[in-house]
């Protein structure tokens, strides 16, 4: 029999009725198959082979690829095979074994297993390989449908437009489709709702206690007496919690205080466990459901708290099965998904309806952006086969200073009161780098050495700079009505902003046409001025310049890099490296045209490499090449620079 790719074959020893220790539930992601594997021992081997307890039939799964055995009363996967195996969101190195425990998601190619007890299936909805979490998903998803169908509605979006007469019915007949569904709440499913509320209500004191400010809302007034002692217990744990970490809490450390949380979450909800009685459990239980339909009905959905987590630095959903958020510069799944595509789309219309931004089939790709500034993209068919596609950038509500630039290695003391000294001397900044690098970070923060004195008009398609000075005039693009009319692109807000009597103009990034625009900026008194630009290294961004410049006008390409080379002082280039770390690479001076080859000549003012120890390459640091530029004098003159910054 021809087995087609990433098919799935128990192997029928693992189905013999005799003894079984638990049960290997396995879901194809390509496929959407999915299988229960009854197993009879504790030591488990899954891998393209015959001869394993489970086959997978795949080329992304080794011949024997992971082994699942248990000791000393505990779980373990080893990595057997080169290709890759991740233990909750985690990589297993070849050869080696991590621990492993009930309900933990282990990914080999397009397959997730997940390890269970076998009576955790008995009697629960779902069907087979259900997860908790899964459960949970389609609990939610009929109590949202009832709401529908007793409101006589089938769009989700009909029910956000409510209005304020109409809040309170909506809640109420929630409250009490809720009462009636519980009885299907489980164990299981109660311990996850109580661990996300935890964690949730953990989040939302350290922003108050750092902010001053309250981001959740549960769907309890805070009048309800009845639930006054529940209350106090709740507010008693989070606040132990809490206290048992070297917390700053700071606006600016929020980041790193809600990391070091999550790092030891687990421990902490095992500490408080006997605090949590099933009565407070059920009260949690209702509050965690009202507030997630709450979220579907009203806001973002399964994507409302993760806004508000202050370490999450994007989110990223791919159909409505997965929703993906990142970290410190690692992608993880969160495992979290929307009822329909419906849900989705809904979502994104309410995103993009408030600025003006529109999207269906004649229109399938919008960009846009939240109240509180977060940078949005959305995707819908037919461009993607993948089912509607959404990415946030988050915002910054607490905008970076070069101190914080500093702290996390993104640039030196000494490099950082170079650029601050190009800033107040009024040179032309280009800041490179690729997608998510930190161009936008670094720009703000350049910005902000402007003198306040002077008129600053900023241009960006989604408006993300929060410079702190007072004169500031913001520009924002908006895209064609549904006539096709109406557009203003950054290229039409360049070409005004001067007519605005700028001191400066900085634009949030330069794709096009408008290159040109702000090259002439630059050189007819706009000294000063600062944009970004997508390009991987100094000399790609000369390049990239002169393409969009050619996008604009026909001209020959000398003049075009004469334009240049008369316009731009600085480069400073900025890159995402592996280990999720945003740094400065190179602060390039652009001094002129090669008479032999009519190339843009750079010059490399500090560049990031290895600290020699000895014969040893040790961390990298941005360090001076011994290049000095050739404005140097002119700053060291007026009082911005100081030789020491090359030292």
């Amino acid at each position: 029999m021809k087995v087609s790719r990433g098919s799935l074959i128990p192997n029928p020893k693992s189905l013999i009725p005799v003894f079984i220790a638990m049960e290997i539930w396995v879901y194809n992601h390509l496929s959407d198959e999915r299988k229960v594997v009854k197993v009879e021992g504790d030591d488990v081997s899954v891998g393209r082979d015959a001869g394993n307890t489970i086959v997978l039939n795949s080329p992304f799964v080794s011949r024997e690829h992971t082994r699942l055995f248990k000791e000393d009363g505990t779980y373990f996967v080893e990595s057997l095979g080169l290709n890759e195996t991740t233990v909750a969101n985690k990589q297993v190195p070849f050869k080696g074994r991590v621990k492993v425990d009930y309900g933990d998601e282990i990914r080999l190619g397009e397959f997730s297993l997940f390890m269970m007890a076998p009576s955790v299936r008995r009697g629960r909805r779902g069907g087979e390989g259900a997860t908790p979490r899964r459960r949970l998903v389609e609990l939610e998803q009929k109590i949202h449908g009832e709401l529908l169908t007793r409101l006589n509605l089938r769009v989700a979006a009909q029910v956000a437009k409510a209005d304020a007469e109409h809040v309170g019915l909506i809640k109420r007949h929630l409250s009490e489709i809720i009462a009636g569904q519980l009885d299907e709440v489980d164990e299981e499913m109660t311990d996850s709702l109580t661990r996300d509320f935890l964690w949730r209500s953990v989040l939302a004191e350290l922003n108050v206690r750092s902010a001053g400010k309250m981001s959740y809302s549960y769907g309890f007034e805070e009048s309800d007496i009845l639930q006054s002692e529940h209350e106090k217990t709740i507010s008693q744990i989070v606040g132990d919690i809490i206290s048992d970490f070297p917390l700053r809490l700071q606006p600016q450390f929020i980041k790193e205080d809600a990391a070091t949380i999550e790092a030891d979450f687990d421990n902490q909800i095992q500490r408080i466990s006997g605090r949590l009685t099933s009565e407070l459990k059920r009260y949690v239980a209702i509050r965690m459901l009202s507030k997630e339909i709450e979220d579907v009905v009203f806001g973002y959905g399964p994507l409302q708290d993760l806004l508000e987590m202050p370490h999450v630095n994007e989110i990223m959903v791919v159909g409505k099965d997965h929703i993906y958020i990142e970290k410190d510069g690692d992608v993880l799944a969160t495992g979290r998904s929307f009822f329909s595509e419906e849900i989705i789309n809904s979502i994104i219309e309410r995103i993009i309806t408030p600025v003006g931004r529109r999207i269906d089939r004649s229109t399938p790709l919008v960009d846009a952006r939240l109240p509180d500034g977060s940078r949005v993209n959305a995707i819908i068919n037919p461009l993607s086969l993948s089912g509607p596609v959404l990415t946030i950038r988050k915002f910054a509500r607490i905008p970076f200073t070069i101190d914080d630039l500093i702290e996390r290695g993104t640039l030196t003391e000494s490099t950082a009161n170079f650029l601050k000294a190009c800033v107040r001397g009024r040179k032309n900044m280009l800041i490179s780098g690729g997608t998510g690098s930190g161009k936008t970070t670094t720009l703000n923060v350049m910005g902000s050495f402007i003198d306040p004195i002077e008129r600053i008009v900023t241009i960006e398609e989604s408006a993300e700079l929060q410079l702190p000075q007072e004169h500031v005039v913001r520009l924002e693009t908006r895209p064609p009505n549904i006539e096709g009319k109406g557009a203003y692109t950054i290229h039409d807000l360049v070409r005004n902003a001067l007519r605005m009597r700028p001191d400066r103009i900085i634009v949030g990034e330069v794709r096009g046409p408008e290159a040109l625009d702000m090259l002439q900026a630059m050189n007819t008194g706009h000294d000063g001025s600062m944009t970004t630009i997508h390009a991987n290294n100094p000399s790609d961004t000369m390049l990239r310049m002169e393409t969009m410049v050619l996008t604009a006008v026909e001209m020959p390409v000398r003049a075009i890099r004469e334009q240049i080379v008369a316009a731009i002082n600085l480069v400073v280039q900025i890159a995402r490296l592996p280990d999720g770390s945003r740094r400065v690479t190179h602060i390039s001076e652009i001094v002129g045209i090669d008479l032999d080859t009519n190339q843009i000549i750079t010059e490399d003012i500090f560049i990031l490499r290895p600290v020699k120890s000895g014969d040893i390459d040790g961390e990298k640091v941005l360090q001076h090449t011994g290049y000095v530029p050739e404005f140097a004098e002119e700053l060291i003159g007026k009082g911005f620079l100081d030789l020491e910054v090359f030292r």
